[in-house]
Parts: structure tokens; sequence; C-alpha cells
């Protein structure tokens, strides 16, 4: 296995603005703090290439000022970019109001990266080879033109790629003929709690596990639902009972970011050639990490992450990372 990280998803620009409290519909509000970086997809390809995997974006961006935001963030993280600008509009951002309870509400404006083509998705296709682990997102999959093309491109991936859903917030909005053939081709699906139960309709992280297990009709799929500080369940690929992967007690300051942290880590490890239940285990601890910072790509380093596993006292995430 190569390890590469291929994404086949959106990165684009994050517009975050702390405010007291959200206005009233026609009113105003002084914003506290202001911060416009990379997000989407770029949290779970940095994540991944600060443990040590190679990075493919194997998606779409514009020209304009987030379109340069997005590259020069990808470039710094050592992420090669596979297609060229386009050249028809920017890429998509997003406004996200944070108040003071830490709840976020987002608005987001589709740039040119809603909008693939058949000869961009022929192209990201030809790009994956065997041992490639492949990302998509379900924000890519609930986009009216990007959907069905990138379930075609799911579906026809040679056997030898690993093919990693994390199906968002918006899963409940894929079309069916959408998210289906993705399923089909499915050999790892990580969702948080929330959005595990509106895939399968059970609340308790276990059951829905291995009821999510059952929606995946490759031999040798796995699930893993996160379940915040409790870590995560995981519905191993040989078809045993879900088993709880503990997670790192840490005070959270920030959750933004700490599911694509996981999501990175996993696949790195996976990558790497680590059994699913270890994967996970780093996984859980670079989790914790990032949430015990502010900003949304806060994940880890290796030697960040073999430091934070050291002072917890996690011996085994230690040996793990093979930094011991």
């Amino acid at each position: 296995m190569s390890g590469r990280l291929v994404l086949a998803g959106n990165v684009i620009a994050d517009l975050v603005i702390e405010v007291p409290a959200l206005p009233e519909r026609g009113g105003d509000v002084i914003g506290t703090r202001t911060e416009l970086t990379a997000g989407g997809g770029f949290n779970t390809l940095a994540a991944a290439g600060r443990i040590g995997a190679a990075t493919v974006f194997a998606g779409l961006h514009g020209t304009g000022p987030y379109g340069d935001l997005v590259r020069e963030a990808l470039d710094t993280e050592g992420v090669r970019t596979l297609l060229p600008p386009r050249t028809d509009g920017d890429t998509s951002f997003t406004v996200a109001l944070v108040d003071a309870d830490g709840e976020r509400t987002f608005v987001t404006s589709f740039g040119v990266d809603a909008r693939m083509t058949p000869a961009e998705a022929e192209k990201i296709a030809a790009e994956v080879r065997a041992g490639d682990l492949v990302q998509v997102s379900g924000y890519g999959l609930v986009m009216p033109v990007n959907g069905p093309l990138l379930a075609s491109l799911v579906d026809g991936l040679p056997d030898a790629a690993t093919v990693c859903l994390d199906p968002a917030p918006l899963v409940a909005d894929i079309p069916a003929e959408v998210l289906g053939p993705v399923l089909d081709r499915t050999d790892w699906l990580s969702a948080n709690a929330r959005e595990a139960a509106l895939m399968c309709g059970a609340a308790d992280p276990g059951r829905a596990a291995a009821a999510l297990r059952e929606r995946l009709p490759r031999a040798g799929a796995g699930v893993l639902v996160r379940d915040g500080r409790d870590g995560c369940r995981l519905a191993p690929p040989d078809g045993s009972a879900p088993v709880r992967v503990p997670g790192v007690p840490v005070t959270a300051v920030d959750s933004s970011g700490a599911g694509d942290a996981h999501v990175g880590a996993f696949l790195a490890l996976l990558g790497e050639g680590a059994e699913p239940y270890a994967a996970a285990r780093v996984a859980n601890a670079a989790a914790a990490y990032a949430v015990m910072r502010r900003g949304p790509a806060t994940a880890p380093t290796r030697d960040q992450l073999c430091a934070f596993a050291r002072e917890k006292g996690a011996g085994d995430i230690v040996a793990l990372l093979g930094l011991g």
C-alpha cells in the first residue's frame, strides 16, 4: 500500500466570525474576532500529511482570492494539487458565525468547485492507483452537479484502492441514487454519532456502527462512529461485534476540525499498514490534541502527537507512532 491520501472533494475558504449572539432578522451585530482560513477537506489532508502520509488534492479550485488562499494553504502543507485552476470563477466560501455558547451557524456560497465536468472527473479517476486511499465527502455528493459524477467516479475505481466515505452533516440530503453506488464501493465509513443516526436510525454509537456495516456490501468493509471524548466505536472489517476504542480525556477548547483530524490520522495510519483498532486509537489522540486548540486545522504533527501521548501516559500510542 502506497498510503497516498487522495481527496476527491472540496477545499474551500472559511470566514469565521465570533459574535456575542446571532443578530435578529434585519439587525446587525459587531463581531469580536474574525479569521479567514482554508477549510473543508483541507483539514483532513493537513491532518494526514502531518502524520506522514503523501497527500493529493483531486478537487476543483477557482481563480480569485479564495482560490489563491486555498492553493497557498495546500502548498504550505505539502499537498499536491492535481487539477489546474478554473478560470470561470472563484472557490467556494463559508461564513461561520460562532456565538458566545460556541454554537456555529453556517452560510455557504458555492463557487466553481460545485461545477465539476465529466473531463475533470475522468482526470481524477485516472490519478488513482493501487494502494491509494480515496476520501469522499458528503459535501461533494450533495451537490447537484458533482454528486452524480463523483458517484460514477467512485463506482469505477480499481479494487486495489481503498474508498473512505465521510458522510458529513448533510448526509440526509444526498439523493439515494448518488449515495447508493458510493456505499456499494465504500471500504471505510467514518461518521460522527449524529450523522450515523441520520443514516441508520440508531442513536447508540455501537449499534449504529453495526447497522452501517450492514449497509456496506463490500467484503472487508469497516465503520467508525466518532463519539467525542468517549473515543469511537469500531465495527471491524472481519465482521466481529463493534468495539469501543477509548479516547484521550482532555478539556476541549474548540471542537471545529476534530472530526477531520480523526479521519486524517486514521487514514494516515491505515495507509502505513496499521491494524484498524490501532489506527483508530491514534486517531482518537489526534482529535483530542486538536480540540485543545482554537482553529480548524489544529491536527498535530507526528512528533507533537507522540509528545502528547507521552504526557497522557498513553504508551501504546507512542509505540504505534514508532517514535518511542
